[in-house]
């Protein structure tokens, strides 16, 4: 790069230095063109990401808030609330592996433009249930309507992010769900506050006026996201050149890119393992999602807005947790431990909610539990490094797929204990067993090979 023969070095210790400060001058080169280069991705891409999911993960929960209106005026059961509010996984885990493949096919602009204009107008309609039926239906028609969201996402963060950067990535995308709980169930609190308005109950307004924004940002996405690295017109020609460069010097696993290796994906032991553990982070995730606010306003004199603002802190501390965690992973390179502890605190968590029952230790216990949300950022890095191409799309999908199984059962289980004793303290410990069974099923997985090579290769194979 710099002709030091020129300067008349010929000396071997002397061309020895020469060449260690071209390594060093080429080294530094390359890694201001990386800042730059992913800077640039990160300030284009991750804002309208996250913007996205804070809209789809709010429309997803906002039933949550809007459950004591509508068991009053529907005359819900807790178990039909509960079987309601979970059967959105039904819709979701069906359709999740197709929508995924149809992404690759089409890629992020088209498909993450049309799920969001889609979830957005069945959203709204929920305004508009009348009984418990049609309450599922309209449940199981969000869930194909959201489906390939998430898991798309995380493999498009694969086609423009080299590894060592994913696990940070993911953690800011995945801020929006506490964030989407921090902000959107004070704004919840105020629309339920209202009142009814037409003649119509606030509860069905809540629907109708937080969908509106997914309809909007349908648009947004269509006009501003890029499919691939070679789109971006945004990146000057020596950035593309270098993303392209690094990524495919990545490893991604032993499946060749192509649509038969999808199904293979589909039945790797690694993938299934992965699903399983994700199903066990996912059960007291959705199930204290739902049922938190209701667990509140039990202890009675508190406004919808109070309700609101008491049921963003346990998110507020997974937040700050989630970030830092995962900028710990990166930094230590180290994913095993960085799943299977926060798995383990979020059980200490629910096991000290179920035993206090004051308002504020009840909070603070749920708070610590919200403090193992940081494990889901951390998690999402080993998928993208075993697994490329459609087999990553695929085996993306299907571990999120088994996965939110656990957002079906959460719930449900939740609310059939809570009839059946007529306490929360059942239903808290029923999610802190599995939080603990996750806990246990990831120190078991270094006896797969397979899958503990998988999760090395994250943080150690990546580099060429």
């Amino acid at each position: 790069m710099l002709c030091f023969s020129a300067l008349g070095v010929h000396t071997c210790g002397r061309r020895a230095r020469a060449d260690g400060n071209c390594n060093e001058l080429r080294s530094g080169i390359v890694k201001s063109l990386e800042r730059r280069t992913i800077g640039k991705v990160t300030r284009r891409l991750l804002p309208l990401l996250m913007v996205s999911y804070f809209i789809a993960y709010l429309d997803r929960v906002n039933v949550a808030f809007a459950g004591p209106g509508m068991m009053r005026d529907l005359s819900f059961t807790y178990t039909v609330f509960g079987t309601g509010a979970g059967i959105f996984f039904i819709g979701y885990v069906l359709f999740e592996v197709p929508s995924n493949l149809v992404f690759v096919k089409l890629g992020a602009r088209k498909w993450i433009a049309r799920i969001m204009l889609t979830w957005g107008l069945i959203s709204a309609a929920t305004a508009f249930v009348w009984d418990d039926n049609s309450f599922y239906v309209i449940r199981v028609l969000l869930g194909i309507a959201e489906a390939g969201f998430f898991p798309g996402v995380i493999y498009y963060f694969a086609l423009w992010y080299p590894a060592e950067h994913r696990a940070r990535v993911i953690s800011w995308f995945m801020f929006a769900i506490p964030v989407s709980i921090i902000i959107g169930a004070p704004i919840s609190g105020f629309i339920l506050g209202m009142g009814n308005v037409a003649g119509v109950a606030a509860w069905r307004w809540l629907f109708v006026l937080e969908a509106a924004p997914a309809v909007i940002m349908a648009f947004v996405v269509w006009r501003c996201l890029s499919d691939r690295p070679a789109d971006a017109q945004w990146l000057a020609a020596d950035e593309r050149q270098w993303l392209a460069a690094r990524l495919s010097t990545e490893s991604h696993g032993r499946y060749p890119p192509h649509y038969r290796a999808a199904l293979r994906a589909l039945l790797d032991r690694r993938v299934l393992l992965l699903g399983l553990v994700y199903a066990s982070i996912l059960v007291p995730n959705y199930g204290i999602a739902f049922f938190l606010p209701q667990i509140i306003i039990q202890f009675g004199g508190l406004s919808s807005v109070e309700v609101g603002l008491i049921n963003a802190i346990p998110y507020l501390a997974g937040a700050v947790a989630m970030v830092l965690w995962a900028r710990h992973s990166d930094a230590t390179r180290e994913r095993k431990w960085h799943i299977a502890l926060p798995a383990g605190l979020m059980a200490a968590g629910f096991i000290a909610a179920a035993l206090v029952d004051t308002l504020d230790l009840k909070i603070v216990a749920i708070s610590l539990a919200a403090l193992g949300f940081s494990i889901s950022p951390v998690f999402w890095t080993v998928p993208a490094s075993i697994l490329r191409g459609a087999s990553a799309a695929a085996g993306i999908a299907a571990i999120n797929s088994i996965g939110n199984l656990g957002g079906y059962f959460g719930p449900q289980i939740f609310g059939i204990i809570k009839d059946t004793t007529g306490t929360d303290s059942g239903g808290l410990l029923f999610l802190a067993g599995s939080g603990l069974f996750a806990f246990v099923l990831v120190l078991m997985l270094g006896r797969n090979r397979a899958l503990e090579e998988g999760i090395s290769r994250t943080y150690s194979g990546d580099r060429p």
